[in-house]
């Protein structure tokens, strides 16, 4: 967020004397190109030395393990120079009221050695510890001199000190960590009081909020613990709310601005197709189907995510959805992220509907299938169905391409969205005037992203699983172990059950020490299977071998089929039962409770077997952890054994969702930077949730009382809407 309008405010960096053009031409480059925005180039972190230590303290600490940073006044009592080989190093022995102590430097040394002058007073801050004669030593310490100036300003020690991140580009002209918080503390001091507000009076009287001066100049240069938190609330807040303001429009523009079609349920066709099933629909699916059955029957055209676990029912439901658009006239497109999974979605819906057109008379459905890589001759006839006759299309990334044109597009589905970037998504749904949209996901949506990300779309959840399903069992076993596993397996056959081995790679890599699909398939087949029917897929066949492969599969004409990721989404063979997942802890969390939803789909109990290394199998130290309460270190370390651990422990993917948000962050699981709105600078959706809520309600506040942000009282966000979200803004018409 860059507020204010002063024009010196929006001046080049390169007016600031400190700067200079070489270096504001590196700042321009990490997108640094007015003052304004090196007023919000905020720190990643800070330093408190507002203590001060004696070197008694300090030793007194460092025998006990002391962890953070001490600050030292001493004055300089002797220095000394060796050499080490090539290299020079320096010590400058400091002495204070309590004793002496050491700083040490082995880069610099000729600079510090004149810099450093005998009765010189200084301030050193750094991380202590003890020499192995039991001296108190500071390495490449950061330090401000002490004189009798009373407008002394101090860079380094004695309060809390910024810390930011530096850039290669910066560091490329000789911009490190002193010289940016120099440059930044100076503009701050000549620049900050001209930023204009950028909250309204009465949002900030509300919730409570620093005015924007104080918070920039307090997040840069705190006075104090208190008003650094209150500088770093305020923006946290304004970040969530302007985001929450686009997704407040975002919302309001496609359910008021837009005009749909009205779909209404008009014969008995859906009733027909329901008495078809060879099972009754859930609780949690008659809900969901509720909630867009009255969404299409508005006027305003629909914009929902059916959100539901692996397995539990949510492709029925989006073909019971498009019955109603074709009972209505209309055509329903289903789009899948890969090939194999459109195809097998084709072959499924047509098998249902068939059953439909002969157990009752009537039109026949019909299903058009359109992949890219369909021969010419095939493809121009689908792309004749689907301007003419089709009722149900479904395809991939094709869908999107220019030649593709819709007799009467009334509904579109986009399966596993998060797939999809918004721009692509935004081509489809243009094919068809302003059609109903369903947005499907078997990765559930972590709450805070629900109310990002995801805000402006109204949440269908399926939440139950069909009733005949056994939970699957999860185990976790080392490599060692191999051959008993392999035992399983065969044994099961004897009970009809059939096995997906997953590897992570196709062939055999020098560079990673990974198994690879090919390789094994080739070993297993001669020694451990040779009495099995073993086939092979993966992800560099075209579409029509995986076709083949699979058909095979689901004949079990294969006992076993040795795969890559390739089967993460959406294959279902009811009695591929047991999954063995190879270097399990290469994958992530969603990846693995995907590939786990590819066995339990019938009444029979099913396994996930994970495979990783025997040191991580058997380690123990987070079997029963919280994984709520997990220090950030502590996820760093040990993402490898919680992924695996939570895999074990939790069978849910709502569950496993929260872990995977707080081990990864919201744009590595749903690709943010695809979804049309900006990176979060300030605020962390994990860690500030309360402040995300309180934002939430604010934003959404103002847009219903001011959808057009017309009133006097919100001129202050329309012009920061305008100067600094218009691209965002662009994406106002797309689920």
């Amino acid at each position: 967020m860059s507020p204010g309008n002063s024009n010196i405010l929006d001046q080049s960096v390169q007016y600031l004397k400190s700067v200079g053009p070489k270096r504001a031409e590196s700042f321009n480059k990490i997108g640094i190109k007015t003052i304004r925005d090196l007023l919000f180039y905020f720190p990643s972190k800070y330093l408190d030395r507002t203590t001060l230590l004696t070197s008694s303290q300090v030793y007194e600490y460092s025998i006990n393990g002391f962890e953070g940073e001490a600050t030292v006044i001493g004055r300089v009592a002797d220095k000394e120079k060796r050499r080490f080989g090539n290299k020079e190093i320096l010590s400058v022995k400091f002495k204070d009221s309590a004793g002496f102590f050491e700083c040490v430097w082995f880069q610099g040394a000729k600079y510090f050695e004149k810099y450093f002058k005998e009765g010189e007073i200084y301030a050193i801050s750094a991380k202590p510890a003890l020499s192995k004669y039991g001296e108190v030593r500071f390495t490449h310490p950061d330090f401000d001199k002490i004189t009798d100036d009373e407008s002394q300003v101090f860079h380094n020690t004695g309060k809390i000190i910024p810390v930011y991140s530096v850039k290669k580009e910066l560091k490329e002209t000789n911009i490190g960590d002193l010289s940016l918080r120099k440059i930044i503390s100076d503009t701050v001091e000549k620049y900050a009081d001209d930023l204009a507000e950028s909250l309204p009076e009465e949002i900030k009287k509300e919730h409570n909020l620093t005015d924007i001066i104080p918070a920039i100049k307090n997040i840069h240069l705190p006075q104090n613990q208190k008003l650094l938190e209150e500088a770093k609330q305020r923006f946290k807040f304004e970040e969530f709310f302007y985001i929450e303001i686009l997704v407040a429009l975002k919302k309001h523009n496609y359910g008021h601005n837009l005009q749909g079609v009205s779909l209404s349920v008009k014969t008995d066709l859906v009733q027909n197709f329901l008495k078809t099933l060879p099972f009754k629909l859930t609780q949690a699916q008659l809900k969901v189907l509720s909630e867009i059955r009255k969404d299409m029957e508005r006027a305003q055209p629909m914009n929902r995510l059916l959100q539901g676990d692996v397995g539990s029912g949510k492709t029925i439901v989006a073909l019971i959805s498009m019955l109603i658009a074709i009972d209505n006239g209309y055509q329903a497109v289903l789009m899948a992220p890969t090939e194999i999974l459109a195809d097998q979605h084709a072959k499924s819906i047509s098998k249902m509907l068939n059953k439909l057109s002969e157990e009752f008379e009537g039109r026949q459905i019909k299903v058009s299938l359109l992949l890219g890589g369909q021969k010419k001759s095939v493809k121009n006839k689908n792309l004749e169905e689907i301007e003419q006759e089709a009722d149900i299309i479904i395809g991939t990334h094709a869908l999107f391409e220019s030649n593709v044109v819709f007799k009467n597009l009334g509904l579109v589905i986009i399966d596993e969205q998060h797939r999809f970037g918004v721009v692509q998504r935004a081509k489809l749904q243009n094919k068809g005037g302003t059609p109903d949209v369903i947005v499907m996901t078997a990765t559930p949506i972590p709450r805070t992203l629900s109310m990002t990300v995801y805000g402006d779309l109204d949440i269908s959840t399926i939440d139950e699983m069909p009733k005949n399903r056994i939970p699957i069992r999860t185990l976790l076993r080392g490599e060692a172990i191999l051959p008993e596993i392999y035992k399983f397996i065969i044994d099961k056959k004897e009970e009809g059950y059939q096995a997906f081995i997953v590897y992570p790679l196709v062939a055999e890599s020098e560079k990673l020490e990974l198994k690879a699909a090919e390789t094994y398939y080739k070993e297993l087949s001669e020694t451990y299977f040779q009495g099995l029917n073993v086939g092979l897929i993966h992800g560099k066949m075209n579409w029509q071998e995986k076709e083949e492969v699979m058909l095979l599969f689901a004949a079990k004409k294969y006992d076993v089929l040795i795969s890559t990721t390739v089967i993460e989404v959406g294959i279902d063979i009811p009695d591929a039962n047991i999954i063995l997942i190879n270097d399990a802890h290469r994958f992530g969390l969603s990846q693995l409770h995907q590939l786990r939803g590819r066995v339990g789909r019938s009444d029979k109990q099913a396994y996930c077997i994970l495979v990783t290394k025997d040191e991580l199998a058997v380690s123990s130290s987070y079997k029963n952890v919280n994984f709520e309460y997990l220090s950030p270190v502590q996820l760093e370390r040990y993402k490898s054994t919680i992924r695996l651990q939570a895999m074990v422990k939790y069978i849910s993917g709502f569950k496993l969702s929260e872990i995977d948000l707080k081990l990864r962050g919201p744009g590595d699981i749903f690709g943010i930077k695809q979804s049309g709105f900006p990176e979060l600078k300030y605020g962390d959706i994990v860690k500030d949730t309360a402040a995300l809520i309180k934002a939430k309600e604010a934003a959404f506040a103002v847009i219903e009382d001011d959808p057009h942000l017309a009133k006097e009282k919100n001129k202050t966000i329309r012009k920061n809407i305008i100067e600094h979200y218009s691209q965002n803004i662009n994406y106002a018409k797309i689920a």
